[in-house]
């Protein structure tokens, strides 16, 4: 039966493949033979594409967005790979800032669906999406693809391009049941995107991590560059957040790289690049203020590094009191982020439709376990609500944590 609609073809994909979004890790296949042999039936829609690769525990969407902006503003047809997407499936996959049209979606799935070949394989939800965005890509005639990485790099699907750059972000402590528990580890499945002959930039070195990333570079005869920690600009950068001056410090190293491999790439380009950030590459949910008086910022920071460096830009701009509803998903390591809360904030925890959101029942163990007392919220709209009642014009309140709490916040809000 063929797929005659959009909203057909999305809840098809959603239903015959495992999703990440969704099941967790039971929907992550750590291989590169099932995507090798996709795009092989597909007739290597990568081979004639360009690459820049971008792996990294936080930091690693900002980079991609912000590379992508300026290589548009460049002149530079420029493809864009993201996940997840927080509202429709079609924001991950972007070319000079719009998204892929409905019609592609439903022409690509309508052909995996009536191939038996491409169905024997068994391959998940993010290997179906990288193939089309890869089709999407080659179809288009993109002149540079920004592609990111889903979870680690070593296995990852995306680690079957062959880019012209590589780009590390940084290394801390997420998704530790898959990627390893200690920092050499989660290096270890990061630095598998290092490629022969293509340079690799390294966003923050750390002692343990260094020697990873240097052990792989000399392997694959890859050139190693450690990003400067350069505190003053040319540029004005459109963030509110602190942590976006070491994510810019990587692109302009990559700028430097591109432009001697001979992109055309200048000043204009780039502060232009910067100042149309989300209108060419759909960059929202990072530091994000939604309104004055109260202020009303949402931020995805999800893991321990991110939500610190989060409360940290907060601390600098808050006037009033803080007030903090944050949801997470049920396999985070919780304790962590909730032991960096300020004392004297305004506290919910707030529950969220994915499944893979904590329960009311988790967050109250939680609760106990940590010796917090949060008001608990069955949703995003009755939290905001409830903080927007008893909050001063000077407050702030920090909506923040899993994508699929500020997917549901989106969604609200569009009503």
């Amino acid at each position: 039966m063929s797929l005659n609609h959009y909203k057909d073809a999305i809840s098809w994909l959603f239903s015959q493949y495992p999703s990440y979004q969704k099941l967790g890790k039971l929907a992550y296949k750590p291989d590169l033979g099932n995507i090798d042999k996709l795009l092989s039936e597909l007739n290597r829609p990568e081979k004639d594409l360009k690459f820049i690769h971008v792996a990294g525990t936080n930091g690693k969407g900002s980079v991609c967005s912000m590379l992508a902006s300026i290589l548009k503003e460049s002149g530079y047809k420029t493809g864009l790979f993201t996940s997840p997407h927080i509202t429709d499936f079609r924001e991950r996959i972007r070319i000079n800032g719009e998204m892929i049209s409905e019609h592609f979606v439903v022409d690509f799935c309508n052909i995996v669906q009536q191939n038996n070949k491409l169905n024997k394989l068994e391959p998940s939800f993010f290997e179906i999406t990288f193939a089309m965005a890869l089709q999407y890509f080659s179809t288009e005639n993109c002149d540079i693809c920004i592609i990111e990485t889903g979870l680690g790099g070593r296995l990852d699907a995306t680690n079957i391009i062959k880019p012209e750059l590589s780009i590390i972000t940084n290394i801390s402590f997420d998704h530790t049941d898959l990627l390893g528990d200690t920092l050499e580890a989660i290096a270890f499945e990061k630095s598998g995107i290092i490629k022969a002959n293509a340079p690799v930039i390294i966003g923050e070195t750390r002692e343990e991590t260094l020697s990873v990333f240097e052990r792989q570079s000399e392997k694959m005869k890859s050139r190693l560059i450690l990003t400067c920690n350069e505190t003053s600009y040319i540029y004005k950068l459109p963030f509110l957040a602190d942590y976006q001056k070491q994510n810019f410090n990587i692109v302009i190293t990559a700028i430097e790289e591109l432009q001697k491999l001979g992109y055309e790439i200048n000043s204009e380009s780039i502060q232009v690049g910067l100042d149309n950030i989300s209108s060419n590459s759909g960059f929202v949910g990072r530091m994000q203020v939604i309104q004055e008086n109260p202020k009303v910022i949402v931020d995805v920071s999800h893991n321990e590094s991110g939500v610190k460096e989060t409360l940290s830009t907060i601390s600098k701009i808050n006037k009033g009191k803080l007030h903090l509803i944050f949801g997470a998903s049920a396999d985070k390591d919780h304790a962590s982020i909730i032991k960096l809360f300020p004392k004297d904030a305004g506290l919910s925890f707030s529950m969220f439709s994915n499944p893979r959101g904590w329960s009311k029942k988790l967050a109250e163990q939680i609760a106990e376990q940590q010796d917090i007392k949060p008001i608990i919220f069955e949703n995003i709209e009755l939290a905001l609500a409830y903080h927007k009642s008893i909050c001063n014009s000077d407050d702030t309140i920090l909506i923040f944590g899993s994508f699929f709490l500020l997917s549901d916040f989106f969604d609200f809000f569009s009503k």
